[in-house]
């Protein structure tokens, strides 16, 4: 019989095989024995543990609060956030204090029921709130109390707007005054390596003057440290109308603005005094004495817990001293209470759904929207807020236009279909496009009682170059020029050609004492003044004398009895009188100015 050597389920060998011992039966290593968990101990009494995870609790809340800075009121979302992170870092501390006792699932299960009891309560309530405010704020049943948000008053272009005061337009955007803001900075050796400019540049009148301001900034850390003392020296002021750039100097420099930090950082500063205020994003104004100001709008919600954002007035702070106070009804130097986005929103919610909420789905009869854009144009001593307004079935036209005020939310409709200002936009671009010039976002005007956008024509270095106007409701009437003056004449000249206004709708206000006029020559002299031949002539209907001195005007000498002309003329403090003899800056004769072609004028 053969030998044979087996390894299995017998004897294995020498004991050690799958079978275990020497019998063949199971083998069972020695096990090491279990160590029963030892529970860890709770700290202290109850009382102690709760005074433990208030105290940790109250600490993550104050840097939380002190850092993010959320408003202690039920209608901001900031505030949910902040309570649920109170109750989750309370109940964290309640574990922890007290051992992270029990067995198993179920025990730890309850274990966290009993410590977390209270704060999930809180949270349970903080949930149910957010529900039933988001019902009662909910656009579907409450459309027509959005729709009520913003009072409209309609209004007849030609009848209340005035024609224009090229005092008053301004004629550069935030980017154009940004740059120049910059390069004036740059120009300053005390000022240029410690501080920066802040980008937000507010529009405001200020001294019936269209003007943008904005403070100085902290060039970083490390220059606050050694300047903070002092505070910020100086702000900026930009005319809108003559580009020029002030840097106004402080006896006293500003200590609180959205520059600083840690307790004169304005943020902070609002919210440790007004802890349950809700605020619009802050922004920097000047009063009519020059001293400056935050102007900290308030937001309050009227529509459930969370819809119908509304300003109800402004806290205003000092920037130099910090001292602060709420005005309901802010003063009339305030310009900026109500910003764009509020009062577009609110319009939006007007036009949506003032037909009611199925409307703006089904039918969509008057459903109408703001446009892609806004300008502002100083209007008497307020700033004035304009866009345009089209229907939500079409982008290709504006039906009219809204001006709001800034400071009081009066808002007027004026219906006037015509282009959107993309269009007059692109149509102004196009007149330029050899230049590659782009076009700002339009203003609209009354210019000889057609609505006209007017816009300024920037180069690729971001200023201004040219400017041009593009009539509303045929925009293909469109004309530019290398000044504000030149191009209103052109375009008037372009507006008679269309048979749109009469020949003798030309007289307007251009820059300060600057006149423009036109007419017929019903008399001409002649004298020669030191070397030169001056050309004094008399239009017809008129009792001045207007200069014309050949060698800065060459032209002059082609005038003729009966010739009918545009010109430009600086008129003294007491207008045109019968011995006056004004000086003539430029003239048009035979559709040209100079010698530079701007096309025939035609009576």
């Amino acid at each position: 019989m053969p030998f044979e050597f087996h390894f299995g389920n017998g004897a294995g060998f020498g004991g050690f095989g799958p079978g275990g011992g020497a019998e063949g039966g199971n083998f069972t290593p020695p096990q090491r024995p279990k160590r029963a968990r030892k529970p860890r101990k709770a700290i202290g009494n109850a009382f102690t543990r709760t005074l433990i995870n208030l105290a940790v609790t109250l600490a993550v809340g104050l840097v939380y609060f002190y850092l993010e800075l959320p408003a202690l009121n039920f209608h901001a979302e900031e505030f949910y956030v902040f309570a649920f992170l109170l109750c989750v870092v309370y109940c964290i501390c309640a574990m922890v204090t007290s051992g992270f006792q029990g067995e198993g699932v179920r025990g730890y299960v309850g274990f966290v029921k009993k410590q977390c009891a209270i704060p999930g309560l809180v949270l349970v309530g903080l949930l149910a709130a957010i529900a039933l405010g988001s019902i009662s704020s909910w656009v579907v049943l409450r459309a027509g109390a959005y729709s009520k948000l913003l009072t409209i008053q309609s209004g007849d272009f030609t009848a209340e707007i005035q024609e224009v005061n090229y005092g008053q337009i301004p004629m550069l955007d935030a980017d154009s005054a940004a740059q120049l803001g910059s390069r004036k900075l740059g120009e300053l050796s005390d000022m240029v390596s410690q501080f920066e400019i802040l980008p937000s540049y507010t529009q405001i009148n200020y001294q019936g003057r269209p003007v943008r301001v904005t403070s100085l900034a902290y060039g970083d850390i490390i220059k606050w440290f050694t300047n903070r003392s002092k505070g910020l020296p100086a702000y900026l002021i930009i005319d809108m109308v003559t580009q020029e750039v002030e840097v106004v100097r402080l006896g006293e420099g500003m200590k609180y603005t959205t520059a600083e930090h840690f307790g004169r950082n304005l943020y902070r500063h609002l919210r440790f005094r007004y802890p349950t205020m809700m605020f619009d994003e802050p922004v920097f104004e000047i009063d009519e004495e020059g001293i400056p100001y935050w102007v900290c709008s308030r937001i309050v919600k009227t529509i459930g817990l969370f819809g119908g954002t509304d300003v109800k007035g402004a806290v205003l702070v000092n920037a130099i001293t910090g001292e602060s106070e709420y005005h309901q009804e802010v003063p009339n130097w305030v310009d900026r209470v109500y910003s764009y986005d509020i009062i577009m929103q609110q319009y939006d919610y007007y036009g949506m759904y003032h037909n009611g909420f199925l409307n703006s789905i089904f039918g969509q009869k008057d459903v109408t929207l703001t446009t892609d854009g806004w300008n502002y144009i100083a209007i008497d001593d307020d700033v004035y807020m304009y866009t345009g307004v089209t229907s939500v079935t079409s982008d290709q036209s504006n039906i009219g236009f809204i001006l709001s005020n800034q400071r009081t939310k009066e808002t007027h409709y004026y219906p006037c279909a015509g282009a959107t200002e993309s269009s007059a936009q692109a149509s102004a671009a196009s007149q330029v496009q050899q230049m590659r010039y782009k076009a700002t976002f339009p203003l609209l005007l009354n210019i000889a009682n057609q609505p006209t956008y007017f816009m300024a024509l920037k180069g690729e270095d971001g200023l201004v170059k040219m400017y041009a106007m593009v009539n509303v409701q045929q925009y293909q009437l469109v004309e530019t020029g290398q000044t504000v003056a030149d191009c209103e004449i052109s375009y008037r000249q372009a507006l008679a050609r269309a048979g749109l206004i009469g020949a003798g709708e030309s007289s307007v206000d251009v820059v300060g004492e600057t006149q423009v006029e036109n007419g017929t020559v019903a008399e001409i002299r002649s004298a020669v003044l030191d070397g030169n031949t001056h050309y004094y002539v008399r239009m017809e209907h008129g009792l001045a004398y207007l200069d014309f001195n050949a060698a800065e005007l060459p032209r002059a000498v082609l005038l003729n009895k009966g010739d009918q002309i545009w010109y430009r003329y600086a008129a003294d403090s007491a207008g045109l009188t019968e011995h006056t003899i004004t000086q003539v800056r430029s003239f048009w004769f035979d559709g040209e100015q100079e010698g530079v072609e701007i096309g025939d004028w035609q009576s």
